[in-house]
């Protein structure tokens, strides 16, 4: 199986500058790599529909606005507030799907790197407390959303939620940063296997989550 770096997932899938229109890339894992923890079912639907139906609403809502030729998500996000809401939507549902798939992966016991479980220790106290709070973010959070981990303007660590598919990279989201983890907690990503129990989501993701890889978003972040 190849390798998907950052610099690809970045620069090719997300904005490809030769073609016109957005487009999903292949999971970069089987449906079923996730199990127990993500059944596959659940995969296949997030992925293979809603992930999808953004990436098509997006194309056409661009297109509506004689802006289809616009490829550069980053930038689409940070002038997010000057579109209309289904460019909004679209848009940070498509990043935020194609980022968490990166997050993800049937390699178990993963850990930080040194230098992000340093950080993680500085800013939250321990790991646990880390996780703990997150997944506070995560229950709070009323209705649909996402959780994130974010490297602020000040490069310090920071647990933040938007709603919908909002996400800090908005020029006006209420909290900015670079996102370095983010987790799933609409429904849709967790209801056939967990029902209304999303603390029991929330706990259980932390089995497959890419430390390897978040690791490689904040270096690249912080260098």
């Amino acid at each position: 199986m190849r390798k998907i770096s950052f610099t690809f997932i970045v620069l090719f899938l997300i904005t490809q500058k030769q073609f016109a229109q957005f487009v999903q890339e292949p999971l970069p894992y089987p449906y079923d790599a996730l199990e127990p923890y993500v059944d596959a079912q659940t995969m296949q639907i997030h992925y293979g529909k809603h992930h999808l139906a953004y990436i098509n609403n997006l194309n056409a809502g661009l297109k509506a606005i004689n802006m289809e030729k616009k490829t550069d998500i980053i930038d689409i996000l940070n002038h997010v507030s000057s579109y209309n809401v289904t460019i909004r939507n679209n848009a940070g549902g498509h990043y935020n799907h194609a980022f968490f798939w990166t997050l993800l992966g049937p390699e178990k016991k993963l850990m930080p790197s040194e230098k992000l479980e340093k950080a993680i220790n500085k800013q939250f106290g321990s790991m646990d407390k880390f996780k703990e709070q997150f997944i506070n973010e995560g229950m709070m959070r009323f209705g649909s959303g996402w959780v994130w981990l974010i490297v602020d303007a000040n490069g310090n660590l920071a647990i933040t939620s938007t709603p919908n598919q909002d996400n800090p990279l908005m020029d006006d989201a209420p909290v900015k940063g670079k996102p370095i983890l983010s987790i799933d907690v609409w429904e849709h990503a967790y209801y056939l296997k967990y029902q209304n129990k999303r603390k029991d989501y929330l706990l259980a993701i932390w089995q497959v989550i890419n430390w390897k890889k978040v690791s490689e978003y904040y270096d690249e972040i912080t260098q």
